[in-house]
């Protein structure tokens, strides 16, 4: 039963960052998908992949994790620059077109 914390990327239909901030503790698949032979379906006997638990800090997720003796691994966050752009700057003399690089 092994667990990965990480704080998981903003959805494309996002324009903010709200839900982005908290922390998610997801359980690994302890065994692979098989098709249900009669359904056809993939599926799995493990039910913990069903879990997601949500934090506010990645403090309180490792803690989490530490007092259940849950081996982890945490996955850190890349910071994407942000870059700042006026409306302005579409009509700049020295601007770049997207069309000719």
């Amino acid at each position: 039963m092994f667990a990965k914390i990480y704080r998981p990327a903003k959805t494309a239909m996002q324009s903010g960052r709200a839900k982005a901030q908290s922390w998610v503790l997801e359980f690994e698949p302890a065994m692979a998908k098989r098709p249900d032979p009669l359904m056809g379906w993939a599926s799995t006997g493990d039910t913990r992949r069903q879990v997601r638990l949500s934090f506010d800090s990645r403090d309180s997720a490792v803690a989490y994790a530490k007092r259940y003796e849950i081996p982890f691994q945490v996955f850190e966050a890349r910071e994407t620059p942000r870059r700042i752009k006026t409306y302005a700057g579409n009509f700049a003399h020295d601007r770049k077109e997207p069309w000719s690089h």
